[in-house]
């Protein structure tokens, strides 16, 4: 029996022996056991301070110059010696597994000419156990040496989830941008400098974790095979996910980054409704009750202003403001001939409003803009054939985006057949064709254009003017190259593009 409880305990400690390394921040300890000299006799020093760093316990040596320190988290150490009269040495160590024991000497010199080491890495940004960290990051830190010497770094990342470590080498500078890191994930990190004369020198370790949401800055739409429009979030690189169900109908996707919301149209009822939701889809809230509705359920659209704490909207021939949880309906303007508001945009500044107005059959277009107070103070477009729409200020203001139909066609399926887009410069009068520097396809309509945040793009949506062809999400750089601005699909079988 006693020689069966013996063999039980041998495989038991076996067994706990080989579990799998250990995290830096992990509660397996070690031991950290040593002894100080005087550096070229080799003469025990006494009462010399011993450290670590990361911080763990600090000692001081006995009068045959041993030093014990026990309880050390496993890890990456820098074991300093600290004497008066003497150079500060450090002892760069490893600790892997619990119990193990690790043993160093110092030699400490007592010329003070001699290189001493750098200082230990002090880490800065992001701030330790930071959350919601994008999954590019950049990771900063201090550090000096007293002799100036030309330092180079270690970045130690470790990964929570799955235990992979990147040991990043030979960083020249104090701060490193790390990439590809995964969504709702803990990493731990630490920095090493080396002079390349004194043994590495280790930070402490710090954690952060990483967003739960991409925070893309793309939205457009989809058709589902029923014809449900859904709301897809996207990087550039068509990296996305479906923020809404197509079973629900939602579309015209509006983010407010300052709100860190996006906002959509969704059919209740028959009638349409200005929605909000986290970058996610998360928390929806219903704002309006009194419905956006104009001329076509395609060409409806609102506005955020610029803080997102409230839309402007239509409703026929009556344009609306509202805050954002849906109180403070008020009514800001009212066509005089009872032509219906079908599009709107609010300036960043709020100091303007431009509506895009047509009668009953999408015709008649008018677009021009208003004060706060409703008045007209200026006309954009009117007395022309054909559809037009797509308005959208610049962020400052002093421009406006539209598209016109120039070839004035006009028919019961409010057909288009070739849609361009304008820039119009608010200042001068004055009007730019982007649509035809960019090269647009003959046969192609150019719709529902929008600026980029700074102004040096536009986004848009370009398809067959058959109205039945599949529809794509094109970029239209506004930096000229021989002659053109040119043009890129972004997304395919897309619609209704945001770009925030």
């Amino acid at each position: 029996m006693k020689n069966l409880f013996k063999y039980i305990l041998i495989l038991t400690l076996g067994i706990l022996s080989s579990c799998s390394e250990d995290l830096i921040g992990e509660s397996t300890k070690g031991i950290v056991r040593g002894t100080v000299v005087k550096k070229g006799t080799n003469t025990p020093l006494a009462n010399v301070k011993v450290s670590t760093s990361p911080t763990t316990t600090t000692t001081f040596t006995g009068t045959d110059g041993s030093f014990v320190i026990t309880d050390v988290p496993v890890g990456d150490y820098s074991v300093k010696a600290e004497f008066t009269g003497y150079v500060t040495n450090f002892q760069g160590i490893n600790l892997k597994a619990d119990g193990q024991t690790v043993t160093v000497v110092f030699e400490m010199a007592d010329d003070a000419s001699l290189n001493s080491p750098p200082t230990i890495p002090v880490l800065v940004s992001p701030a330790d156990n930071a959350v919601e960290q994008p999954l590019s990051l950049n990771l900063s830190w201090t550090c000096t040496d007293p002799d100036s010497d030309s330092l180079k770094y270690d970045l130690i990342l470790k990964n929570a989830n799955n235990t992979i470590v990147q040991n990043i080498s030979d960083i020249k500078v104090k701060n490193y941008n790390v990439t590809n890191l995964q969504y709702n994930n803990t990493y731990f990190w630490q920095v090493a400098v080396s002079d390349g004369v004194n043994p590495k020198v280790f930070s402490e370790t710090r954690q952060f974790k990483t967003v739960v949401t991409p925070t893309n800055r793309f939205h457009y739409v989809k058709r589902d095979t029923n014809g449900n429009y859904y709301i897809v979030s996207s990087n550039e690189t068509n990296v996305n996910f479906n923020l809404t169900a197509s079973s629900q109908n939602s579309f015209r996707p509006r983010l407010n980054n300052d709100a860190n919301k996006l906002a959509f149209l969704r059919n209740v009822g028959g009638n349409f409704q200005i929605f909000t939701s986290k970058r996610d889809g998360s928390d929806i809230m219903q704002v309006t009750n009194l419905p956006a509705t104009g001329f076509s359920n395609s060409e409806i659209d609102f506005s955020w202003n610029k803080v997102g704490s409230q839309f402007i909207y239509a409703n026929f021939d009556k344009l609306y403001r509202i805050n954002s949880d849906g109180s403070g309906l008020t009514l800001l303007y009212t066509t005089p001939d009872g032509s219906l508001i079908s599009e709107c945009d609010w300036s960043y500044d709020s100091s303007k409003i431009a509506l895009k107005t047509n009668n009953l059959s999408g015709y008649g277009v008018k677009i021009f803009i208003i004060n706060t107070s409703g008045a007209i103070v200026q006309t954009v477009l009117s007395g022309v054939n054909g559809g037009a729409g797509g308005i959208n200020f610049s962020a400052d203001g002093k421009k406006l985006l539209y598209t016109r139909d120039v070839a004035g066609f006009e028919s019961i399926q409010y057909r288009q057949l070739d849609s361009r887009i304008f820039i119009y410069d608010l200042e001068n009068n004055t009007q730019q064709d982007i649509s035809a520097l960019s090269q647009k396809l003959n046969g192609t309509n150019d719709l529902d254009p929008r600026f980029a945040p700074n102004d040096a793009d536009v986004i848009l949506m370009n398809t067959s003017n058959d109205n039945i062809s599949s529809k794509s999400v094109v970029k239209i750089s506004l930096t000229a190259s021989n002659g053109n601005y040119p043009r890129a699909v972004l997304f395919t079988n897309a619609e209704m593009p945001d770009w925030e």
